[in-house]
């Protein structure tokens, strides 16, 4: 990869990773950081890096470094202290965008990830199974679970409205 491809994938690519990273760590300035390193990691490998699967390498670094950064920070409460109430809900929805939001935050990581890279990245199956390390098989499996949770989520369009 030459600098000029090197520079052509700031362009065409920093915009796309940060929007998705920053759809999963909700926090802008840790997401920069994240953009950052996938970017500095392409250049130091510029030259091991097709400048075709520039792209695909961007997005997978970006996603590991991100998670990295999860597993680092992550607090696990204990199951039993969860308060139930805090994920029912008895309010309708007039915005569905909001409702798809708050769904999509109560998903397990990989989940969103996977529908978030599908649905809102348009990515195929098997790009995603190469962003993520999983198998197609895998990336089918998640988005149908997190697309069956966020329809019991949401529950009817009665609801919304």
């Amino acid at each position: 990869m030459t600098v000029a491809d090197y520079n052509r994938c700031v362009d065409d690519y920093s915009d796309g990773v940060y929007r998705f990273i920053l759809h999963h760590y909700r926090d802008k300035d840790e997401a920069k950081d994240i953009v950052q390193d996938a970017f500095e990691k392409l250049w130091i490998n510029h030259e091991a890096v097709n400048g075709e699967k520039a792209k695909s390498y961007l997005f997978t670094t970006a996603y590991r470094t991100m998670i990295d950064r999860i597993r680092k920070n992550k607090r696990k409460a204990d199951f039993d202290e969860v308060n139930e109430h805090e994920y029912l809900h008895e309010q309708s929805y007039s915005d569905i965008k909001s409702a798809v939001k708050k769904g999509l935050q109560r998903l397990p990581d990989i989940q969103k990830t996977v529908i978030t890279l599908r649905d809102l990245e348009g990515y195929t199956y098997e790009e995603i199974g190469e962003i993520t390390g999983l198998n197609e098989t895998q990336v089918k499996v998640y988005i149908y679970r997190a697309r069956t949770a966020l329809k019991n989520f949401i529950g009817s369009i009665e609801n919304l409205v």
